[in-house]
């Protein structure tokens, strides 16, 4: 994995970034303003045409905020897709199962990723390592994600925060390289 960071042109992909993530039961949340930095990359990869890319959480089960016709299942303001970004609807926590998502990129020529969104510890790490074993070169904003609190697999409490540092650290190096959202922007200054 290159420790470089990406060439202009890497694919944005935005991760279940939808209304249902702002419902109360998740408990608390780590880094508040993901979306702030979110809402400047997304500025900047659209004001160089670059492309955006959007994944969005279609839960089967029926008690999920998730769930299409839920409100929840509706994108956050910051993270509206734009006309001509392509959608990609998910019923796992992996972008890359059962969407086509890793054909899609391959057809248009896509190899390199920057990944933000939802949930650091779930969806956003289960993409990450398949990109990064795909063979995708893969860069994850660390400021550009969040998480929440849980117990760990001994019952003891973990904070956001903690979870989240984790979850960086099982995927630096190896599946994807966790760079700031102020990295990347001075990159492309």
């Amino acid at each position: 994995m290159s420790s470089s960071l990406p060439a202009p042109g890497a694919v944005l992909l935005l991760i279940d970034l939808q209304q249902a993530i702002d419902h109360p039961s998740w408990g608390q949340r780590n880094n508040p303003q993901a979306e702030t930095q979110i809402a400047r990359l997304l500025a900047h990869w659209r004001g160089q045409g670059w492309p955006v890319w959007h994944v969005r959480h279609d839960s089967t089960h029926p008690q999920s905020h998730y769930r299409p016709g839920q409100p929840g299942h509706a994108f956050k303001p910051e993270a509206l897709p734009a006309a001509g970004e392509p959608v990609i609807g998910k019923q796992t926590n992996n972008a890359f199962i059962g969407t086509g998502l890793e054909q899609r990129l391959r057809d248009a020529g896509h190899d390199a990723l920057v990944v933000v969104g939802v949930i650091t510890n779930n969806s956003v790490e289960a993409t990450v390592r398949m990109a990064g074993n795909l063979g995708f070169q893969t860069w994850l904003v660390a400021d550009g994600c969040f998480t929440f609190g849980r117990k760990d697999w001994n019952g003891a409490p973990r904070g956001a925060d903690e979870v989240h540092a984790m979850s960086l650290a099982n995927l630096d190096g190896e599946y994807c390289m966790v760079v700031t959202a102020e990295a990347l922007l001075g990159r492309f200054a």
